[in-house]
Parts: C-alpha cells; sequence; structure tokens
C-alpha cells in the first residue's frame, strides 16, 4: 500500500478501536458499506474525499486527523526565528489555524516549579483535540509525556492534547496561554461528549 494509505488505514482503525465501535458501527454512522471500510482499513481502498469527510464526521474529528502522521501533529515555533507582518499602524504575528467546529477553550496558566518532571501527567482529552501553547514568561517543558520540548518566553507549540501530555516549569513559576481545541463529537461515538478540560486549573498548582 502507498504510504498515504497506510497512514490513513492506520489513523481509522486507531480512532474507531478508540471509541469500542466495529466495522459495522462505524460504517452505519458514516453511512458507508462495511466492505468499503474494511478495504480502507487494509489499506486496499482508495477513498474518496467524500468518504473521508464522512468517516471524520461520524468519528467527531477534523479530516486532517485521518491523512497526517500522528507523530507530526505537533509544531514547534521559536520566538527568536519568527516573522512579524508589517501591516499599517501595527505588526502581527501568526502563531496557528484551528479548523473545524466545536469547542475552543482559552487559559492563562501559571505553571509552578517542577525542574525533575515529578508532577503526574496530565490525562489525554478527547480523541483529536489540539493544545496551542505560547510561552509568556519563564522556561517550560510541555508536550506529549513521551516525547515534551523546552520552550522560552516567545516560542509558541501545538501539540496532541489527546494523549498524556506534560507541564514543568524550568525556572520559578511560568506563564503560558493556551488554547484548547475540542472537536465536535458526533452522538454514538463513544466519545464521551465535548467535555470542558478540567484538569488545567490543576496545573497551576
Amino acid at each position: 500500500m502507498s504510504s498515504g494509505t497506510a497512514v490513513v488505514a492506520r489513523n481509522v482503525r486507531h480512532l474507531r478501536e478508540q471509541r469500542g465501535l466495529s466495522l459495522a458501527g462505524l460504517a452505519r454512522q458514516a453511512g458507508l458499506a462495511k466492505q468499503t471500510l474494511s478495504n480502507l482499513e487494509q489499506g486496499t481502498g482508495n477513498p474518496t474525499v467524500d468518504t473521508l469527510f464522512s468517516i471524520a464526521t461520524a468519528l467527531g474529528v477534523p479530516v486532517t486527523r485521518l491523512v497526517a502522521e500522528h507523530e507530526q501533529v505537533m509544531t514547534v515555533q521559536r520566538g527568536a526565528d519568527v516573522v512579524w507582518m508589517e501591516h499599517e499602524g501595527y505588526k502581527a504575528r501568526a502563531l496557528d489555524h484551528v479548523y473545524g467546529s466545536g469547542v475552543i477553550e482559552n487559559y492563562l496558566v501559571r505553571v509552578g516549579l517542577d525542574p525533575e518532571g515529578t508532577r503526574k501527567p496530565t490525562e489525554p482529552h478527547p480523541v483529536g483535540t489540539l493544545e496551542h501553547l505560547y510561552v509568556i514568561s519563564g522556561r517550560v517543558r510541555v508536550g506529549p509525556a513521551d516525547s515534551p520540548v523546552e520552550l522560552c518566553s516567545g516560542d509558541f507549540v501545538r501539540y496532541p492534547g489527546d494523549r498524556p501530555h506534560v507541564y514543568q516549569s524550568l525556572e520559578g513559576e511560568s506563564l503560558v496561554h493556551i488554547v484548547v481545541s475540542v472537536p465536535r463529537v458526533q452522538p454514538g461515538t463513544g466519545a464521551g461528549g465535548t467535555n470542558r478540560v478540567r484538569t488545567h486549573g490543576d496545573v497551576a498548582r
């Protein structure tokens, strides 16, 4: 199978199994034939754009979540490397874009000192959740628990929030701005609805 087909097959199977859905259950919610979905998960199908959107809608995730390598979701933007765009009367710096619909939550988080990484990782949020974090002050280690990144003031990172993740301040108390994008969860997907993210208040303590 091609690398692109393999990525789609792996992502669809992973998301379906996370929700406890059978092939027949997901096919029914997506309005597809079970064999069509089976072929896709085996990497032998050639899904159309409409098919991918139907599956993404049934799973409650953006279609980009089906076609992107999961490991490539994390993106780091260093403050020292950014380009500020000139506009009339002001300059702007683009951080990131959020696609699709769902719940968008904004937090200012004071992260306490944790240089040894002794704080337990934060529990995963609903599947498809992304966290977009900008460091206002301090130096932190944040991101997926198995591959965190060190950032300082002015740096930005986007990473998957549906995996255990960490927030560690490396120098005193750090201040970060976090935008959490939780995709709209379709009824019956087993994802538990678009729950309010409950964990960031604990980080500040």
